[in-house]
């Protein structure tokens, strides 16, 4: 019994508290000190009795063994806790005392612990979830509230939670809540059946989108691995005429239908279609041998210039240092002119001046493999923007029909530099 333990209690690490979230540090703690045969020691703080003269073996072995443990519940409490709480109890002579320091100091009265409940209830109450979040990891953060108010000693049903659920999820979620009320009595569903159902939509959703939002067609993708290395080239994608690379996804199918080119020797394109082609001319520099949207000599655009583009349906921009707000996306990959795929490393709203004062940009991707900040036709009229095109100039209105940027044209494109038009 002993020798066991002894080995339990040398290989199992114990939970350390450093001051933070001590409610699921002492249950964590509670469980182990039990689990190693020492919570009689820290929950009674029982007394060694002096043994009596001439003691019997079995009296000697029990005196030891009561000793001991209280000696090893001290010692285990002395080594979970950090430096800074370790002076604090450093001079308390039991463990039981340690323990109850411990609780005082973090949990505070019941005054103290009815404010820290109402704290959490409220924080429960102003959760909703974002558009960037999963089902999951919005059901955690209410879980993981309410496990808290319950190990306060106080009752957070999950029936709470399968309100909160209901009432706070984005629109796209309509469907399967309808569907849920048609069948279900949502006064007595459970946690997990809500969730299960959440999930499915949301896995079904993401299998038909396969984690890929297509549309930045003038983007610029860096090669990686053994091609940057070989080539040290850079992959650009086409002008954004959508027509075109709606036909041409139907055409070439995925990447693998087309073997290496015979002009760039890269996949996904056939040869007649390689913007390296040695009958292209470059509209730019009149050159032969390429197209004019891999020009090494067209002119360069700032870092703060956007390019208002049809053929692209989402804002996009390479520049994290703009983005007032960014979060993490479900939506993980872009599709470019010639059928590449991108990383999306998030999404969130850049701040903008216009003639109206500062404007913000709502729902802008975070695509660092760009080269272009592109600001998307569609997009825009989808939030309520005009946008006319007149006399060599890109003016876009907002809804009540006052100017915001008036763009002029440069070259064949129009490239909104707030510095400059402003």
């Amino acid at each position: 019994m002993d020798a066991k333990a002894s080995f339990s209690f040398s290989s199992i690490a114990p939970p350390v508290f450093d001051g933070e979230n001590y409610q699921i540090w002492a249950v964590r703690m509670g469980t182990y000190l039990d689990a190693m045969d020492l919570w009689e020691a820290v929950e009674e703080d029982y007394e060694v009795l002096p043994l009596p003269d001439n003691p019997t073996m079995a009296q000697i072995k029990n005196h030891m063994d009561r000793k001991t443990r209280k000696s090893k519940a001290k010692a285990c409490l002395f080594a979970v806790v950090s430096s800074t709480i370790f002076t604090r109890v450093m001079s308390l002579k039991s463990a039981k005392v340690i323990w109850d320091y411990l609780k005082t100091e973090s949990e505070g009265n019941e005054r103290i612990k009815g404010m820290q409940v109402l704290n959490l209830i409220r924080d429960f109450e102003l959760q909703k979830m974002k558009e960037s979040k999963t089902i999951k990891e919005y059901s955690d953060k209410l879980q993981s509230i309410a496990n808290k108010v319950r190990l306060l000693g106080s009752d957070l049903h999950d029936s709470r939670i399968v309100e909160k659920i209901l009432v706070t999820v984005p629109k796209k979620f309509e469907a399967t809540i309808t569907t849920l009320e048609n069948t279900k009595d949502l006064s007595k569903i459970t946690l997990a059946e809500l969730l299960n159902a959440l999930q499915a939509q949301e896995q079904r959703r993401v299998m038909r989108q396969g984690g890929v939002v297509e549309g930045a067609l003038p983007a610029k993708h860096q090669e990686e691995g053994e091609m940057r290395k070989n080539k040290n080239k850079k992959n650009l994608a086409a002008s954004g005429d959508a027509t075109a690379n709606s036909n041409k996804n139907k055409t070439e199918g995925t990447k693998g239908n087309h073997p290496p080119c015979q002009h760039c020797g890269r996949k996904g394109h056939p040869p007649f279609k390689c913007w390296r082609r040695p009958d292209a001319k470059c509209s730019k520099c009149n050159q032969l041998g390429h197209e004019a949207v891999i020009c090494k000599g067209k002119a360069q655009h700032s870092s703060e210039s956007w390019l208002i583009d049809s053929g692209c349906t989402n804002h996009m921009t390479y520049d994290k240092e703009m983005f007032k707000e960014l979060e993490s996306t479900t939506i993980t990959k872009v599709r470019i002119g010639n059928g590449d795929h991108i990383a999306i490393k998030g999404k969130g709203t850049i701040p903008i001046e216009s003639c109206l004062g500062i404007k913000t940009i709502s729902d802008v991707l975070y695509v660092p493999e760009i080269d272009q900040n592109l600001l998307s036709v569609g997009q825009l009229i989808e939030k309520g923007f005009k946008e006319i095109f007149e006399d060599r100039h890109c003016l876009i209105k907002h809804a009540t029909s006052q100017e915001i940027f008036k763009v002029r044209m440069r070259g064949k494109s129009f490239s909104l530099d707030p510095m400059e038009e402003n």
